[in-house]
């Protein structure tokens, strides 16, 4: 009978599923699938991940392969209007490239660039933010004038990280500075736990919830910003155009009637920054306690 038993999953494989079921027995799980905002922006998001993902198998047309590209196809409309062509349902760009493909190919270098400077701002923000709440003194005071120094300057002037940090180290530090005088880190201490094992497993695991959702409604903020610098002529190469950059190849036709070039990117940009923040905006009503 014993030889009859199906094989127990390996461990991690266990521990994975009892945190999931944890997760969808969660009050959070609970409140998302009441909440219609945090649904529709999280199908936005998966959307737009998959889109992002699959990318090539979407499309007919690698959009920045020249040798794909035939410049008697350039400006054709969408395929619902006169002129248009059914392989190109968005309508083509001044050099025939289809404009659903450079959406599809744009989102890539994108999201990479959101994701990219999230991620670096989390790490120095968090990094600096903790140093500052924990130890205090002058270090604290130094790091604190520094990021004041940084908020004077606006974000789409300077780097994405070189700004997106300081909001990270302004609320960590705050967090740190209630979180270092509890009682955990004090029993902590007195057992002679070294500094940077007190902040690393007692404290920064209680200031990860505000970074959570900060972090979420910034990838937004930084595809936006990203955009931005792109139609300035200063962000990604034009080798790697980006949605920005689509925008600004568009806009230079706009008022010749050829409006798709430019308002077909737009509109994905805002749709998806739109499905950040509603995701983002639930889980900031629903991590703070003060809300509750």
């Amino acid at each position: 009978m014993a030889a009859n038993m199906p094989a127990a999953p390996p461990a991690p494989q266990r521990s994975l599923q009892r945190s999931w079921q944890r997760f969808l027995a969660s009050e959070l799980a609970h409140n998302w699938r009441r909440s219609a905002s945090a649904i529709a922006g999280s199908i936005i998001i998966l959307g737009f991940v998959v889109m992002v993902t699959a990318g090539p198998y979407l499309t007919a047309q690698n959009p920045y392969d020249v040798r794909q590209l035939d410049i008697m196809e350039a400006f054709k409309p969408p395929m619902w209007l006169e002129g248009g062509a059914f392989q190109y349902i968005l309508g083509t760009d001044q050099q025939g490239r289809d404009v659903w493909a450079s959406i599809v190919y744009g989102s890539r270098i994108s999201l990479f660039i959101g994701l990219a400077a999230m991620l670096g701002s989390v790490l120095i923000g968090a990094t600096l933010g903790l140093v500052a709440g924990f130890y205090g003194g002058r270090l604290d005071a130094v790091i604190m004038r520094i990021a004041d120094i940084q908020l004077s300057f606006p974000s789409v002037l300077i780097a994405l990280v070189s700004v997106g940090w300081v909001v990270y180290a302004r609320t960590v530090r705050g967090a740190t500075l209630r979180e270092k005088n509890r009682e955990y880190v004090q029993a902590a201490r007195v057992s002679g736990l070294p500094n940077h094992k007190i902040i690393l497993k007692h404290v920064l695991p209680n200031v990860l919830t505000p970074l959570i959702v900060i972090a979420t409604i910034q990838v937004g903020t930084f595809i936006l910003i990203e955009a931005s610098l792109s139609f300035l002529g200063v962000g990604v190469p034009i080798t790697q155009p980006s949605l920005g950059l689509l925008i600004k190849n568009g806009f230079d036709v706009l008022f010749s009637g050829l409006w798709w070039i430019s308002v077909f990117p737009g509109l994905f940009i805002m749709l998806v920054v739109f499905g950040i923040n509603l995701l983002g905006d639930f889980l900031r009503d629903e991590l703070n306690p003060r809300l509750k």
